[in-house]
């Protein structure tokens, strides 16, 4: 016989969860749980909102003080931790239009160095507030602007005086004298010299986006276009005479130059494209043209060939200011070739330490 359960026995047969005990799932149930667990492990690392993660962002206050009175200008807030300088000078020229950013000069102290464009807002600060030091630069100029306008005075100036115009040469001597050929081979060379100057401006070198103030072109300007002044007149002036020791001075000096202009040349295409190529890690080597081998005695080679260009020159012509503007480029030359081969020495030291600067053994 089957025995009854009594009516007030618990039902412990019937709910087994009560006591602890697993419920059986059914395959149904099994699977949705699969799936979610399946969904979950996907899914990876929950990502934050985007409001959420744009609350993070710390910004700068940059403050613009004058230089010499100490007295603030303005303040450029809101600035992101990814702002440059230039970025600074942006905002700044917004809320100060009659300052340009090219003409605006930020320093981090006020005897500091002036701060580069390129330079991180974030490498700067110190706290969330920033002081920078503002000094106007003045009327400023593009690099480009700088070389044409300092070439092309040179080549139209030596061409006036070559023509012998009327309000500079008297016309009746200048009919009598007989031009010797050295005159028209000077005024070759010397337009041949600044063409390839305004065309490497235009074509081969890469100027960054920087300025240099006006009165650094007016300055380059004068020096360029007076000596041209004072060299084409007297090389083209009725009474020149010709070199001393007559045609084998000339040819010999004028091949020296044109050598001397190819290798200049050649030296400032492979320059550029060192630069253009992103190649900067290594020092320039020569290659297989003859005029790029300078590189291996010399580390300035363009200046070298610049020199040799004027010292050529003047054996062609065999003139006072010619002389005289030669000897001045090559100070010029040697100091800005000294300049550039410290920083050579600090960036390709193996390389160039047994290098000269621009003349080898002397330089």
């Amino acid at each position: 016989m089957l025995k009854r359960q009594s009516p007030g026995a618990p039902e412990r047969s019937r709910d087994p969860a009560a006591h602890g005990a697993a419920l059986p799932m059914s395959h149904n149930d099994s699977r949705s749980f699969f799936n979610l667990s399946q969904l979950v492990l996907s899914a990876g690392q929950i990502k934050p909102s985007a409001a959420l993660k744009h609350s993070k962002i710390t910004y700068f206050e940059v403050e613009i003080v004058d230089v010499q009175s100490k007295k603030q200008i303005c303040i450029v807030d809101k600035v992101p931790p990814a702002s440059t300088v230039l970025d600074v000078k942006h905002k700044f020229h917004k809320a100060c239009p009659q300052w340009y950013p090219s003409r605006v000069g930020l320093q981090l102290e006020c005897n500091g160095p002036f701060l580069k464009d390129s330079i991180s807002i974030q490498s700067l600060a110190v706290s969330s507030i920033i002081t920078l030091y503002f000094t106007d630069l003045g009327q400023q100029v593009g690099w480009t602007t700088f070389f044409l306008t300092e070439y092309t005075g040179p080549l139209l100036i030596y061409l006036l005086f070559y023509i012998r115009l009327s309000t500079i040469y008297d016309q009746v001597e200048s009919r009598k004298n007989f031009r010797h050929p050295v005159v028209h081979l000077a005024c070759f060379c010397h337009c041949l010299h600044y063409i390839r100057h305004l065309l490497e401006t235009l074509f081969v070198h890469k100027f960054s986006e920087g300025h240099t103030p006006l009165k650094n072109m007016i300055k380059g300007c004068a020096f360029y276009w007076g000596f041209t002044s004072w060299i084409a007149y007297y090389i083209n002036h009725p009474r020149y005479t010709p070199p001393s020791f007559g045609h084998k001075q000339v040819s010999y000096a004028a091949l020296a130059f044109l050598m001397c202009e190819a290798g200049n040349h050649f030296i400032n295409v492979a320059l550029a494209h060192q630069t253009n190529s992103g190649n900067r890690t290594c020092f320039p080597s020569p290659t297989y043209n003859p005029f790029t081998w300078l590189f291996l005695l010399v580390s300035c080679p363009n200046y070298t060939y610049e020199a040799g260009s004027w010292i050529s020159f003047t054996v062609m012509t065999q003139t006072l200011p010619v002389g005289i503007f030669a000897f001045l480029m090559v100070i010029q030359m040697s100091l800005w070739a000294q300049k550039k081969h410290k920083l050579y020495l600090k960036r390709f030291y193996p390389e160039v330490r047994r290098k000269a600067a621009m003349i080898p053994i002397i330089f």
